[in-house]
């Protein structure tokens, strides 16, 4: 059998071991330390987003926007169908009611046109929601500006659930500036990582101020255990922040490559009619996090699981589009705007592998093993 070719996997480049013994070397290996303080400061400066708190995830991140935004029991929420859960798992835990919007066909992300419809609507019945949350999916930026327009004239903030787009652009500025708050991950699957780990990031100082405040179990600046508030325990480590800085320092690198792979792809699979891939939005520059194709059935019997299968025969993995909240079982009975763009989306559509690791050769092979499985129908 053949290496394995996974479909995301930590590309580490050398320097995060020198940082990681330095935090080693100077004992803090907690959530403190200038490990720590310099990923944010770094960060911060690299997306333009001045205040920046480092989080044990993107989900702790999301979740303590919400927080700062007083989202709680009662209040709806407005969040792309077409995401992953943490975008929307934060308001349930906070009681809140998700309502899924759908994605525009041009780009995949939430929909414009609908959430306006959807806005408009929710004004008039004064039913207007606590927060919108667009999801910027597999490394491409939302349409922000719009939906920042329409938000604003109802003062509802909006939340960019930019976890999968670190290093993308968006109209000369990197995703997620703009927004009220935007969160980001360091997961291990994502084009750079901290192990785990993900940020919080805001013009807002009070906003990040609170999340840090309530980060650390929400103790209050005195000598002993003082609390007024019940906080979480969602502060990065300094550990985890040595290797998120060595990352964030060759994220270009990682996101030129893994739009050079999007392209040996695109050439690869030129012959075959039946596939055509996720398009890029004309107002930004995708990271390409991953590289999704969708499957024409009107052209072909074959389907995006028969590849994967073939894939995995092959010991390659790849992944199904995500799944659109509506169709989850736990939010079977949330309302929809929409539906049918991220249905087909998911029913066509698979996620080959791109990590920015991959040779050429990798690429070539996954690339021969669906031509294969398409010309063997």
């Amino acid at each position: 059998m053949s290496e394995r070719i996974f479909l995301s996997p930590p590309h580490m480049r050398g320097e995060e071991q020198r940082l990681v013994s330095e935090a080693f070397a100077s004992n803090y290996v907690a959530p403190a330390g200038d490990m720590l303080n310099a990923f944010e400061r770094e960060f911060a400066e690299l997306s333009g987003i001045p205040h920046c708190v480092a989080l044990s995830s993107g989900t702790a991140a999301m979740h303590l926007a919400m927080k700062g935004l007083d989202i709680q029991q009662g209040d709806e929420v407005w969040a792309s169908t077409l995401t992953f859960i943490a975008s929307v798992g934060p308001a349930i835990q906070e009681r809140a009611t998700p309502v899924f919007i759908d994605s525009d066909a041009s780009n995949w992300t939430m929909d414009p046109d609908l959430l306006e419809e959807g806005m408009v609507k929710a004004a008039r019945i004064g039913r207007l929601p606590k927060a919108v949350i667009p999801t910027d999916i597999y490394g491409q930026s939302c349409d922000l500006d719009r939906i920042k327009y329409i938000c604003e004239r109802h003062d509802v903030p909006v939340i960019a659930d930019s976890a999968e787009a670190v290093g993308a652009c968006y109209r000369g500025r990197h995703a997620g500036n703009g927004a009220t708050a935007a969160v980001y991950s360091f997961n291990g699957n994502k084009i750079i990582t901290s192990s785990n780990g993900g940020m919080l990031a805001s013009h807002d100082r009070a906003l990040v101020d609170h999340a840090r405040y309530l980060s650390t179990q929400a103790r209050e600046p005195v000598s002993h255990y003082e609390h007024k508030a019940v906080g979480f325990n969602y502060r990065l480590s300094n550990i985890c922040a040595a290797i998120g800085l060595g990352q964030l320092r060759v994220l270009e690198q990682r996101v030129q490559r893994r739009r050079d792979i999007c392209e040996r792809y695109r050439r690869n699979l030129s012959s075959c009619a039946a596939i055509s891939f996720m398009p890029e939005a004309a107002f930004g520059r995708s990271t390409r996090w991953l590289t999704v194709i969708l499957v024409d059935p009107a052209q072909t019997k074959v389907t995006p699981e028969s590849l994967r299968i073939a894939l995995e025969n092959q010991n390659v993995e790849a992944r199904p589009v995500w799944k659109p909240m509506h169709l989850q079982p736990v939010f079977a009975k949330a309302r929809v705007v929409g539906g049918a763009v991220s249905e087909s989306l998911f029913a066509r559509g698979l996620c080959l592998p791109s990590g920015s690791s991959m040779s050429d050769a990798d690429v070539d092979r996954t690339s021969q093993i669906v031509l294969d499985a398409m010309h063997a129908q």
